[in-house]
């Protein structure tokens, strides 16, 4: 009896070790997801680094829209975060940031990955960009839209949820489902094209510079040299699309489609209301791009793939 218990207990030590094993190789094969992973670890970093700058820049685009706040520039909005909520204040909203960023940007790499091996050509042109860049961002925008939603009520200061899960009930019990997918169209009219235009000018600048053909050293600078270049051009040309996304996932009920926003920031500031935060979001859009991207590209190419 005993042996057979033992025998039992080394059969099923061999059928763990053998489904680590098949695991292990299943990760280690699969382009998809060293992309994925590739991905998350590079939104990871990025966001960590500069989620100030995006709860600045959400705080500068709501104070229009809230009666009797007079809107602040970007130094005076720091410091009053951090004199009325200490500097930790800077990062609030990183658990939704981290929550929406870690699995959304590797759901973009791993859709962009799977686009560019399945539909496009070893020398991309630059239509060819725009639009692999723009369809991998829709996937990734449209599955993470609610914890994006949750994010931009908790940098904004004036929500008061206990967490990720329970501000996700909280919206959806209040406002339903189209709650949690407020702003959709103002989001995608953003990061769709700010992804294709940075996928474009990216691949674009990455060409222009000469390559040797050997190892090189610098390979990490050039990449977030081109990411810089290409996150400031991308971010000016979206930037009014993230003005009427926070307005409309901030507030649903007053700004239910894209017009009624367009004619509220017109009357209240002119055409230079649909620019505003522009600094912190460039920033941060070009720097967390400019660093996702040559995160992604070296741990790409340590585990053997381009």
């Amino acid at each position: 009896m005993q042996n057979t218990h033992l025998s039992l207990a080394r059969d099923n030590t061999i059928t763990w070790t053998q489904f680590k094993m098949s695991l292990e190789t299943a990760i280690s094969a699969s382009p998809l997801v060293k992309s994925f992973l590739a991905g998350s670890f590079s939104g990871t970093c990025s966001t960590v680094l500069f989620q100030p700058l995006d709860l600045v820049k959400t705080r500068l685009q709501s104070a229009v829209a809230v009666q009797g706040n007079k809107p602040s520039g970007v130094v005076a909005t720091v410091f009053q975060v951090v004199r009325n909520e200490r500097i930790i204040g800077l990062w609030k909203g990183i658990t939704p940031s981290i929550t929406r960023c870690v699995p959304g940007v590797g759901v973009y790499f791993c859709s962009m990955h799977w686009l560019k091996t399945n539909l496009g050509s070893a020398d991309p042109p630059p239509w060819e960009s725009i639009l692999i860049g723009a369809g991998a961002r829709t996937v990734a925008g449209v599955t993470m839209l609610p914890i994006t939603v949750v994010k931009t009520r908790f940098e904004s200061g004036q929500f008061k949820y206990n967490g990720v899960l329970p501000a996700l009930y909280n919206i959806y019990k209040l406002e339903g489902a189209r709650g949690l997918y407020s702003g959709l169209s103002a989001t995608l009219l953003r990061d769709v094209p700010f992804s294709g235009l940075y996928l474009m000018f990216y691949t674009q600048l990455k060409k222009a510079v000469p390559s040797t053909g050997t190892v090189d050293p610098t390979a990490p600078w050039v990449h977030f040299s081109c990411g810089i270049v290409a996150g400031s051009f991308a971010s000016v040309v979206t930037q009014p699309a993230d003005v009427i996304k926070t307005h409309m996932q901030l507030f649903p009920e007053r700004f239910s489609h894209v017009g009624k926003v367009i004619m509220f920031i017109f009357q209240e500031n002119g055409t230079k209301g649909f620019f505003r935060g522009i600094v912190p979001r460039t920033m941060r859009r070009t720097l967390m791009a400019a660093l996702a991207w040559t995160v992604y590209e070296q741990v790409m190419k340590s585990t053997g793939l381009k």
